[in-house]
C-alpha cells in the first residue's frame, strides 16, 4: 500500500514541512534543471519521474498572488528516504523548479491538499 499524505490547513511554507516532519518526511529533496531530483539523504540524482508522490500541499501567498509553492511528499527510488521537495510555481518558477514539476508523477487519489 502506496503511503498518502497531504498538509491540511498549513498556511506557511515552515508549517507544511514541520507538518510533514512530523509525519516523517524529514528528508530534503532538491530540484535540478532537466527534471531531475538530489536526494539529500543518500546523495543519488534521480529522474522526476521515478519518484513516488506521497503528497502535495499547494501554498499561495495572501498578499502576493506571484508567492506560489507546492510541497511535494517524495520517497526517493534510491533509498526509500521520504523528503519535502519544495517547488515555486506560476510566475517566479526557476527552470529547475518548472522542470521537475513537470516530470513529476501526478499524486494518487485524494493526495492533493483540498484548500
Amino acid at each position: 500500500m502506496q503511503d498518502t499524505t497531504y498538509v491540511r490547513g498549513a498556511e506557511s511554507l515552515t508549517e507544511a514541512i514541520r507538518d510533514l516532519a512530523e509525519r516523517g518526511w524529514k528528508g530534503e529533496a532538491t530540484p535540478i534543471e532537466g527534471g531531475d531530483v538530489l536526494c539529500g539523504t543518500c546523495g543519488v540524482t534521480s529522474a522526476a519521474g521515478s519518484l513516488t508522490v506521497n503528497g502535495i500541499h499547494r501554498l499561495e501567498g495572501a498578499s502576493d498572488p506571484d508567492d506560489m509553492a507546492a510541497v511535494v511528499a517524495v520517497t526517493c527510488p534510491a533509498c526509500d528516504a521520504k523528503a519535502t521537495l519544495v517547488l515555486q510555481y506560476g510566475p517566479a518558477a526557476s527552470v529547475e523548479d518548472a522542470d521537475v514539476l513537470e516530470a513529476l508523477p501526478d499524486p494518487p487519489s485524494g493526495a492533493v491538499d483540498p484548500d
